[in-house]
């Protein structure tokens, strides 16, 4: 292998920029004296320069040919030489891994003359003929864009036509007869044939993997994974290796530890007398790794020797790909593999237990996204279940949802609301975006190194791999499982813990955290600085919170306490009241309830911080819409009823309704000018302090006064919440959401214990975007076509919102050295995001309850990668 000299002498992360990672790691095998076959890369850089101009960089061609020439020169086998012809592959290696997302080229240099003389070199007619049918049919799809299906299409139909089921028993004959069908296929669709020359193929399918960086299924991968679309692909252009030589020869793919589970031993699958396509693809189902000790033991062993000596090497669990050449190893990949969240927290804790990794580099190894898959229900052990058939257990969790045949049709329903579980009879790299959408994956074929298996554990997905028994009629829209007829938009459920799929939605049970999941939080708590909280609004929602390891409450939403049942009646006979006495007598009924709800939340969290913000959003949003009251008051005019109550209704909601509600009367603005509901919360907070401490409780309890703009608001707020809480003496802070606020953070200071940014409405205010709007009108689209890099609501804007949130610590810090700083909105939960307010200074972070973990962990990976 080789690569330009100044890659040779880097290491790590630069290389990979440069040369990809699969490029880094074939020269990384090279060096250690493994055996791979010979080649050469192309930088990404060059990818870049084509993608602007539309044309090859000055001299790539020149360069290529050269650095061909010494592959010559190392096999002794010519490009295009009508005798001993040499074959290469050409194949994508980006910067980060994109499993299946790009295009790659095999058996590239055939043709007319040069099938003939694979044939006499290799003594295998059949061999050579099927090496160059897979040529013309990779070459039309992926470099002319044939449709595939046709390829496929006419294949099925010359099976039929000889009376044989499976490719390998296709003759010589048929496949000479195959490739001419192929041919005609490729002129009749692309309007050209496949060159002749092999140079011609190679500067063609060069330009066709450069082009894949930007095609459709690539780029929804990296808008999932937030890969930046600058970096480019490197393209590796090698010797080929034939596993398609016979029973002396096979392909596989392997992982040295189990990547669903993180099991040690080595995890693969293999096919006796097959490419690498054939297994990845998943158009056989291959057979597990253990088998090849017994067909090819030479070669097993070698390649467990490999694998050992590559974990060792690389410090973590490998992904590999390998083929066997006549009883002979060739290594074809190594890269650090997609693994679930599970087998990321098992194998980076056994690694560090081995001594292979510090605890420092095996909290760095598991990505916190990772954690929240863990923390949601899995099927019902003890439940009566109807199982339909059994698959290959691909990718664990539980996944229901009604059954979509196509990626597209899946990305449609599930962006309209649906749950939906795609069933394919494989997949293949243009699924992806209904593999995202969906909830998880069945197919029909392919292995667990499949592509379906392969990206369903990177995203985290569910799936079923090679389920025999299921049976896909797309023409009809149905499908067929344990003799029974299932229509598009019936329910299935799949386990991808035990490979079941199930009639209808399963029940579920809330999983239980393992010993892996406690231990490396154990260490990620032992390193983070930054404190973690959790937004909670209910007893039931603390306790869990704690469980996974919130430090207290860091937002209580006293609102949703308020939406439902009796507690909304009552509200809105506060709201529509007429008069002192009926105000009084609708908050009587309120408080006691707010008393309650205080008192569960305050216990559950006893001995740590709970942050209660008082009521935020205005009045009219717990009142009917004004439009239904009309359309009742009409409906009662009509039946000759009375609607006076309706009419006063009515009258109250749109004297309330405003144009713009999100900056009207809301937040401290309502508490100043109708400060009776401030006021009841207050009692009702200081009296359930008393209640839990006098059970013996240790309540810690803080309040919010959200949306203050002016300094002058919450201090005279203060001033009325510390009169009613008489001899309760609580910290009283405020939410920081508005950019005046940040301006003058050092004014506000003056009357806060605390600070807590509430970045959702903060983004919305500095970006000048309402977040639902945004996202049902352009968000998206700007995400698509490059204009922001990530979701604001998502990842905190960190050169606009985030600049806001440096100057108000700097100047609330200036004024009050003791102000505590914490952030309560969902960027709470983001990786990025928490590591922006680590670096920041902040106290803490708070976010919902299930992305705690995450959070905690990603606080962790802070101070490790400062």
């Amino acid at each position: 292998m080789k690569a330009p000299e100044e890659d040779r002498r880097m290491s790590g992360e630069a290389a990979e920029a440069r040369i990809g990672r699969k490029g880094s790691g074939l020269i990384r095998m090279h060096g250690l004296g493994l055996p791979v076959p010979e080649g050469f890369v192309i930088t990404t850089e060059a990818c870049v320069s084509y993608i602007k101009t539309g044309e090859m960089p000055e001299g790539l061609l020149e360069e290529v040919k050269e650095n061909l020439e010494r592959v010559e020169e190392a096999t002794g086998r010519g490009f295009g030489d009508p005798e001993n012809p040499l074959l290469v592959s050409v194949r994508s290696g980006a910067p980060v891994s994109m499993p299946g997302m790009m295009d790659t080229v095999l058996n590239l240099g055939l043709n007319d003359a040069t099938v003939r003389g694979l044939a006499e070199s290799t003594r295998d007619e059949r061999f050579a003929r099927d090496a160059h049918r897979r040529f013309i049919q990779a070459f039309g799809e992926i470099v002319l864009k044939a449709p595939g299906h046709l390829f496929e299409d006419a294949i099925a139909e010359m099976k039929g036509e000889r009376g044989v089921e499976a490719d390998t028993e296709l003759t010589a004959d048929d496949l000479e007869e195959l490739v001419g069908r192929f041919k005609e296929i490729v002129v009749r669709e692309a309007g050209v044939g496949v060159p002749e020359d092999p140079y011609g193929q190679l500067e063609l399918a060069i330009g066709a993997v450069f082009d894949s960086w930007l095609g459709e299924r690539a780029v929804a991968y990296r808008r999932e994974y937030g890969i930046p679309d600058t970096l480019g692909t490197a393209v590796t252009v090698q010797q080929m290796v034939f596993g398609n030589m016979g029973e002396t020869s096979a392909t596989g793919v392997a992982f040295t530890r189990n990547p669903a589970t993180g099991d040690q031993g080595l995890f693969g699958e293999f096919l006796l007398n097959a490419q690498g396509e054939d297994v990845v693809a998943g158009i056989r189902t291959p057979r597990p790794l253990s088998e090849m000790e017994t067909v090819l033991p030479r070669a097993y062993r070698q390649f467990l020797e490999t694998a050992e000596r590559l974990e060792r090497e690389y410090g973590d669990m490998q992904d590999m790909e390998f083929t066997i050449e006549r009883d002979r190893l060739y290594m074809l990949q190594t890269r650090s593999g997609k693994r679930t969240g599970a087998a990321a927290l098992r194998i980076a804790r056994e690694m560090a237990e081995e001594g292979l990794i510090s605890q420092a580099e095996a909290l760095l190894r598991v990505e916190p996204a990772s954690l929240d898959q863990l923390l949601h229900p899995r099927i019902d052990p003890t439940a009566d279940l109807d199982v339909l058939a059994r698959g290959l257990p691909a990718s664990p969790g539980a996944a229901t949802g009604k059954i979509v045949l196509a990626a597209g049709e899946a990305k449609e329903r599930a962006a309209d609301g649906e749950a939906v579980l795609l069933v394919r009879r494989e997949t293949n790299p243009d699924d992806v975006e209904g593999m995202i959408s969906a909830t998880g994956v069945l197919t029909a074929l392919g292995g667990m190194t499949s592509h379906a298996a392969v990206v369903a554990r990177g995203m985290g997905k569910s799936a079923v791999t090679g389920c025999n028994a299921l049976k896909i009629d797309r023409t009809n829209g149905v499908v067929r499982l344990g003799g029974e007829i299932f229509e598009a938009g019936d329910v299935l459920t799949i386990d991808g813990a035990t490979g079941r799929v199930i009639r209808g939605e399963a029940p579920l049970v809330s999983p239980e955290p393992s010993e892996d999941f406690e231990t490396v939080l154990r260490w990620a708590d032992e390193t983070r600085v930054l404190g973690v909280r959790a937004n909670a609004d209910t007893p039931e929602d603390a306790r869990r919170a704690r469980e996974l390891g919130a430090e207290g409450i860091g937002l209580c939403r006293t609102e949703h306490m308020f939406m439902q049942g009796e507690r909304l009646k009552i509200m809105r006979e506060m709201i529509l009241s007429e008069g002192d006495e009926a105000l009084v007598e609708a908050l009587t009924k309120l408080e006691p309830m707010q008393c309650e709800d205080f008192e569960g939340i305050f216990r559950a969290m006893d001995g740590l911080p709970v942050t209660v913000r008082l009521l935020d959003p205005p009045l009219h949003e717990f009142l009917p819409d004004s439009k239904d009251l009309a359309k009742e008051i009409a409906e009662r005019e009509e039946r000759g009823e009375g609607a006076e109550e309706q009419r006063r209704q009515l009258r109250v909601a749109e004297s309330l309704e405003e144009r713009n509600p999100m900056l009207g009367l809301r937040g401290c603005r309502l508490g100043l000018l109708k400060p009776e509901v401030y006021l009841m919360q207050a009692r009702a907070i200081a009296k359930a302090v008393r209640t839990v401490r006098e059970g013996g409780g240790d309540p810690v309890v803080e309040i919010m006064i959200p949306l203050v703009g002016f300094s002058s608001e919450l201090e005279r707020m203060r001033t009325l919440i510390l009169a009613e809480l008489a001899e309760e003496s609580l910290p009283i802070g405020t939410m920081i959401e508005l950019p005046r606020a940040c301006a003058v953070a050092g004014e506000i200071a003056d009357h806060a214990d605390f600070f807590s940014f509430g970045t959702n409405d903060l983004t919305q205010m500095v970006c000048g975007i309402s977040r639902d709007d945004a996202e049902e009108k352009f968000l998206a689209e700007y995400l698509r076509s490059g204009l922001l890099l990530e979701n604001p609501f998502e990842t905190l804007d960190q050169s606009g919102v985030g600049e806001l949130v440096k100057m108000a610590r700097e100047r609330g810090r200036e004024t009050n050295p003791r102000l505590k700083l914490g952030v309560c909105g969902e960027h709470g939960g983001d990786p990025k995001s928490v590591a922006f307010f680590h670096e920041t200074g902040l106290d803490y972070v708070s976010c919902s309850p299930f992305r705690v973990p995450g959070a905690r962990l990603a606080a962790a990976q802070a101070v490790l990668k400062e």
